[in-house]
């Protein structure tokens, strides 16, 4: 077991956001888990997640070795554009599940890299996402960074919740963009009706930031669709495909959203790819940035559209 410990500098507000703050790379449910577990104290007593922090309290996390992962390392080839003893690059393609879920317990990036990886992953999510840094949607093709030690977690989940590690996409949305470049700023949490979307509310939610640039607009019989690059500057879930809809431009083919999708058959899923990441190394502080090449399947969808319009 580790122990980690804290002074709190501020008034964080309840103990589980607090932690979400101070331990980077967690997910808040694993530390509410911690918590229930009774392996958080403040001041040297219990608490749960409730519990308000003032500035002084003294926190102390104890983290329980990760489990045994029940998963099955599975021998399925990778496109690895970079990879070193801290971390790796993966290049996801289109219709790879990230971690095994409900439906999904095998076939997985994360079977993938037990096989590839063996032992070389970080415990930092417990058995649910070793590795997993942060993630993209079955049908989101593209860039993925893994962790192969804690260390390396942290510092690169730090980067995400400061900002600076880049995430850079590429899209094709239904209808034309008014502007060239935008921003959308609008706060995501869970559907209030439907539980298996997200949906821009003041509901139980947190900030969503997207910034958008348009590169190619196409007029075509019937409408006009739009190629699009879009930065993270927040990473909740589903939220380009989120922002975009909320907008009335979703993603071309998206099935959840409400994208065009009959016209683009060679699409099988959003037209969205995560084209570039850029983050400073844990280890040695250089600056890496990797961009992956756009799929056939959206080189298609390019070329559709391009003919439609002529």
């Amino acid at each position: 077991m580790e122990k980690m410990n804290f002074i709190a500098e501020q008034d964080g507000g309840r103990l589980d956001k607090t932690l979400a703050v101070l331990i980077p790379g967690q997910t808040r449910s694993y530390l509410q888990k911690l918590i229930e577990q009774g392996l958080v104290t403040v001041n040297g007593s219990p608490a749960d997640k409730k519990t308000k922090v003032s500035p002084g309290d003294e926190i102390e996390v104890t983290l329980p070795d990760a489990r045994k992962l029940s998963l099955e390392p599975e021998n399925i080839p990778l496109d690895i554009p970079y990879e070193d003893d801290d971390l790796l690059v993966v290049n996801k393609p289109k219709g790879m599940v990230v971690h095994p879920a409900a439906g999904h317990d095998g076939g997985t990036l994360v079977n993938a890299l037990l096989w590839h990886c063996g032992d070389s992953l970080s415990g930092i999510n417990g058995v649910e996402r070793p590795g997993i840094v942060h993630r993209i949607d079955m049908m989101t093709s593209g860039l993925l960074i893994v962790a192969k030690n804690d260390f390396a977690h942290r510092s690169l989940a730090e980067q995400i919740k400061e900002h600076s590690f880049t995430r850079r996409y590429e899209a094709v949305v239904v209808g034309n963009l008014r502007e060239d470049s935008g921003t959308v700023d609008a706060p995501i949490g869970r559907h209030p009706t439907d539980r298996k979307k997200m949906a821009v509310t003041d509901k139980n939610s947190r900030s969503a930031v997207t910034h958008y640039e348009v590169l190619q607009r196409f007029a075509v019989s019937g409408g006009a669709y739009t190629h699009v690059r879009l930065t993270l500057e927040t990473g909740r879930t589903h939220q380009i495909r989120v922002h975009m809809a909320y907008i009335g431009h979703p993603v071309v083919c998206d099935p959840v959203y409400g994208g065009a999708k009959q016209q683009f058959a060679c699409c099988e899923g959003q037209c969205l790819h995560a084209r570039e990441i850029g983050f400073v190394h844990p280890r040695d502080g250089r600056y890496l940035h990797l961009t992956s090449e756009l799929p056939p399947y959206f080189h298609a969808v390019l070329h559709k559209l391009n003919k439609m319009a002529q």
